[in-house]
Order: structure tokens, then sequence, then C-alpha cells
């Protein structure tokens, strides 16, 4: 009994020796400063940045590299390099990065300007993919095989990496290898690894757990839990316990230091809601523009999950018929989506794939790019509508790249990889600025999906498009002819004998 009450006696003296051990060492990774939490940061590094748009943007930490002129020639993953004098857009003028990988260069002329120079290399990579690439790399996995790109110049190795001053290629992309899985072709991606993370939170506390708050997350959890160094400015920094375990998004194992924020959130393109009369100009003057969209909101259905691209069809949904319910689900990590703001309504964490500012539904959802774009390329979301410049007869797409101009791939590739599962319904004017049909026999701009599209509308018709038969003529507008869209279409076409006029 003696000997029993003995080793209870050293059980308990152990057990507050231990309490009073991690007391003394409790965990801290609050950083007083970005300065302080970047001073042992070295160059020729990795470094994912968070953000999407000006959304989860750790502007704190970007601002304080800035200011490190001594630290450069990084590698810096991001979807976008901010703009001329924000984000990343300051360290491509103190010339600190060498190389982006991105998804999109976008209205950021700066960015064009030193790739097309040959003073920035620049791999562009499919959004979706990006973000399963840091995904993957987080998860300890070196490469993957996805559907999205294939057939495409990212997976041949056409794009090139960086050229010459002169204008010309000094180095191209490498082809990809590919494989064949129940029938379908796929892309092997290889995982990134990343050396630093900048990562935005809403909360975070001493232990490095943190919480997101609404779409702010984006790229940041995937890149977070990714880097073998991630520094994470919260907007908030609170007591341990104030975060509930369930609302943890990224956890403290991940983190190595916290910082608080020090730069106010910015609105790149504020966005309010429209009248009934302003949403008939923001369709266009013109009748044609107006026509389309009317045309495209006829697509949705009850119940549908739908992604919508930028441009006209994120205005189509001012015009579901009464009674039309749909889910809106947004690439940046929204399900359920909502409509613009009223004045006042606006919220620098809530963006559309347009970068404009939204609100969310009732019953809407949020998480991480690459949960997002999970759900694109597993064929869960119904309907996706976006633009083109060129569509060919048997639904190949070209739509994010003209000869001489580079905007960047943006999430298109993964929208259009699973068509035999989600419709893909593209919204064009019939002709391009010069009169050229844009419905061609083949698509002679770089492709972004092969044989995806299942639907065109313009302003003269509608098609639908079959990945082996071609393209039929199912609608016509009202004053136009068979014979005036045979004149402005290239491709040969089949005339339904049930043509209708265009609803």
């Amino acid at each position: 009994m003696r000997a029993s009450r003995l080793l209870v006696s050293r059980a308990l003296s152990s057990r507050r020796e231990f309490s009073s051990s991690t007391a003394r060492r409790a965990i801290n990774k609050i950083c007083g400063s970005a300065q302080e939490a970047i001073k042992d940061m070295k160059g020729s590094t990795t470094v994912l940045v968070g953000g999407f748009g000006f959304s989860g943007v750790p502007s704190s930490l970007i601002n304080a590299l800035r200011d490190r002129p001594d630290l450069k020639d990084f590698t810096v993953v991001s979807n976008n390099a901010g703009m001329p004098g924000v984000g990343l857009g300051q360290l491509l003028e103190t010339k600190q990065i060498s190389k982006m990988i991105a998804s999109f260069i976008g209205e950021n002329k700066a960015f064009e300007k030193m790739y097309i120079t040959g003073e920035l290399s620049l791999e562009l990579t499919p959004q979706g993919t990006m973000a399963e690439k840091c995904a993957a790399g987080a998860a300890g996995v070196p490469a993957f095989y996805t559907p999205a790109a294939y057939g495409t110049i990212v997976q041949t190795g056409e794009l090139p990496v960086r050229y010459n001053k002169d204008g010309t290629v000094a180095v191209m992309s490498k082809p990809k290898e590919t494989r064949e899985f129940n029938g379908k072709a796929y892309v092997m991606e290889e995982a990134i690894f990343g050396d630093y993370a900048f990562v935005k939170v809403h909360k975070a506390d001493r232990m490095g757990n943190c919480q997101f708050r609404k779409a702010q997350n984006n790229f940041n959890e995937c890149m977070g839990k990714n880097a073998k160094v991630t520094l994470v400015e919260a907007d908030q920094i609170v007591e341990v316990g104030e975060i509930a375990p369930e609302n943890v998004h990224l956890q403290g194992i991940y983190v190595s230091k916290v910082i608080q924020s020090t730069e106010e959130k910015k609105i790149e393109k504020l966005t309010l809601r429209k009248s009934p009369e302003e949403l008939k100009d923001a369709a266009g003057a013109a009748t044609s523009r107006e026509r389309i969209i009317k045309r495209a909101a006829k697509e949705f259905k009850d119940g549908m999950h739908v992604n919508l691209g930028i441009g006209m069809p994120l205005i189509t949904p001012a015009f579901l018929e009464p009674g039309i319910e749909v889910v809106l689900q947004s690439e940046n990590g929204i399900l359920g989506m909502g409509g613009y703001p009223t004045p006042g309504e606006e919220d620098p964490d809530l963006i559309n794939p347009g970068k404009e500012t939204v609100t969310l539904a009732n019953g809407a959802s949020l998480f991480g790019s690459h949960e997002s774009f999970g759900m694109i390329r597993a064929g869960r979301i119904d309907l996706t509508m976006l633009g083109a410049l060129q569509v060919g007869m048997y639904g190949d797409l070209a739509n994010f790249m003209l000869p001489g101009k580079v905007k960047g791939i943006g999430g298109a590739m993964d929208l259009v990889a699973n068509s035999t599962k989600t419709k893909v319904v593209v919204t064009m004017d019939h002709v391009d600025k010069k009169g050229n049909p844009k419905i061609l026999t083949a698509c002679t701009f770089p492709l972004t999906g092969q044989k995806c599209v299942s639907r065109i509308i313009t302003e003269l018709a509608v098609f639908d498009v079959d990945s082996t038969e071609g393209l039929t003529l199912i609608e016509v507008a009202d004053g136009v002819t068979v014979e005036e869209v045979k004149a402005k279409t290239e491709a040969p076409f089949k005339v339904s004998p049930d043509l209708k006029a265009m609803l």
C-alpha cells in the first residue's frame, strides 16, 4: 500500500514539473513586426504568396520585403502579381522577383511588359492546377495527374517562359507527361514546394492557429500548409482558445511566425448593385449584347450549381426567370455567391472571379481555391458559362491568348476539363472587331480545351456543338436569316429541322 502511494506521489510530482516546465516554455509565435518576421529570410528562394486580386493579400509582409532590397532573386508563386505600386507589383518594380509562377497577368501592364521584354521569367499555370500543386506539396505528394490543360500549349510545352530583349524566346516551357485513365487523357503535374509562405488570415493566436474570414482563404490555406517557413499576417491576434477548434482553418503546426497586419484592406473593383434600368445599360448599349445575356439566362435550370466567367456571364443571373434558383460557385472559394452589394455593404474579403465586390446568398459556404477547383474538376458543377475568342466546329475553345498579347490562363482550363459532366456554354459576339468569324473549322489561337463546348450563344444565333458531328444551328435572332449566319460563320453547320426564333 505504501509503495502504491509512493508511485502516485511521484507521478503527481512529475506532472507538476511537466506543467510548470511547459508554462515557462509557452509557445509564442507572435512577432512584433513584419520586419522582425522576415529578418532571417534568404534570397534566391521560392516564396508562396496568398491572395486573389486584392482579397487576402498579406500586404504588410510584402511591404516589409519591398524595404529589403538586399533580398532578391525570388521565385514567387501567386495567382497574380498585384498592380503597379500595390502588393507584389512593388516587388516587380524593385526587381526582387526573377520568376513568377502565376495564372493571370490581368491589367498589370508593368508585369506584362517585364515578361515580354525579358526582364522576368513567367511560368503561366492554370489556376486550379497551381492551387493543387501547392496542396500536393503541402501533403507531401510529389506529382499528380489532372485533366486540365490536356491538348493545350501548357501540356505540349509551347509557352515562352522567358524572352530575350529583342523579343525572341530565350526559354520555352517543357512538355508534360500524359497518361490515360479510364479512357480519359490526363497531364502529369509536379507539386510545388515553397521555402517561405506569406499568408493573410482574419484571426491568429500565439500558437499559430488561424481562422479565415469570408473568401479570404483562396490560396492562403494551401500555401500556408506548404512552405518550410510560413509567416502569417492577421487582422486580429487573439487569445488561445478564442478560435473554436472547429474554426481553426490553418493549424499552428504549419505556422512559424504571426504578425499583426498594419495595412488597410483595398478593393480593386468596387461594384454596387444596379437598378433594373442600370442592368439594362450594363448588358450593353447595343441590343446585341443584351440579347446574348438574356438568352444565356435561359440556360439556368432550377437547382443547378453554376460557375460564371468574367464579362457577360457574370451579368446573366440578373435576368433569371422568376422561380428559378441556382447556386453560383466562384473559383476563389465561394459556393452560394450573391449579387453585388448596396452602398456600404461592400466587403474587401468578398469578391467574384472578376475581382468585383459581391455578397453571399443564404446557405452559402466558403473554402480554399484548392477545394473549389477540386469540385470543378470532379464535375460537381452542372454548368459553366464563359467567353471565347474562337470556338472550333467540334467544340475546341480558345479564350486566353491573342497573338502578341498575354493576359493569362486563369481558371478556364480547369473549368472545361470535365465537359462530360459539366455543360460548357460560350457567350460571345459572332465576329471579332474586324468582322472576322469567331466560329471556325479549327481554332487558330492557342486552345483552352479540346472538344469541350456544348453550346454557343451569339447575338445572331444559338448552336449546339457535338464533338464528333459538329455544329447544328438551333435558333436564330429576330430579323436574322440562316444565310446571314452562314456568311459570318467560317465553320460548316447543319440547320435543325426544328429551327426556332432565339428566345
